[in-house]
């Protein structure tokens, strides 16, 4: 079985990107260890295509190589906090109808042109003060997520209300140093999350 985990900097974690197998040290490592103890029956084949620093747009422009042509059985896509972040302290945010399209555009690729079964983990950013002024975008974007998953995800993992729920029984910074980025103890956190929730998936 064939798990392809994309996206930006959350799942790249620094990964040696000569070598697609290398997970790094963020949660698809954490991932694939969970699920390959849970399911020692299971040939697993993980692959890590996350590139830190990209957008939705960036994922548009690469999808034919690194992932219709990865042709994986699992694709999981966290994507969307540097739409906003990179447009954040000039405030020059973009459209919110092109970053749905954006999303729109890699979901329909794998819909139509592969066998995938889609798992979207929505982008999220925790309580810390000075990304505040994420918030006007973010949030809305979101909720652009949460649709596009009704319309197209077999699995979907709402990771900012997963932290949310999280910080309150946790200080934040538990999780990361600066409320995007998780730690061993976010990235772990996101991993069990994400082993439990790709389970339907398996069979």
């Amino acid at each position: 079985m064939k798990i392809l985990f994309q996206g930006d900097s959350i799942t790249d974690a620094g990964r040696n990107r000569e070598d697609c197998h290398d997970l790094g040290p963020g949660y698809p490592k954490y991932a694939a260890e969970c699920l390959r103890e849970a399911h020692p029956e299971i040939d697993f084949e993980f692959i890590n295509l996350g590139i830190s620093g990209d957008q939705t747009k960036d994922l548009v422009a690469r999808w034919e190589e690194d992932c219709i042509k990865v042709d994986p059985d699992i694709v999981s896509i966290l994507i969307g906090v540097n739409d906003t972040w990179h447009h954040a302290y000039d405030k020059s945010f973009i459209d919110n109808s092109l970053y749905e399209a954006n999303y729109r555009f890699i979901l329909s690729e794998i819909k139509t042109r592969t066998n995938a079964k889609i798992m979207i983990l929505e982008q999220f950013l925790l309580p810390v003060p000075d990304k505040e002024i994420f918030h006007p975008d973010i949030d809305a974007k979101i909720q652009i997520t949460r649709k596009l998953a009704r319309e197209y995800a077999d699995v979907f993992v709402p990771l900012d209300g997963i932290f949310a729920a999280g910080c309150v029984e946790r200080d934040m910074y538990f999780f990361s140093d600066d409320g995007v980025h998780p730690n061993e103890n976010g990235s772990r956190f996101i991993g069990s999350v994400y082993a439990e929730s790709v389970e339907p998936l398996l069979g």
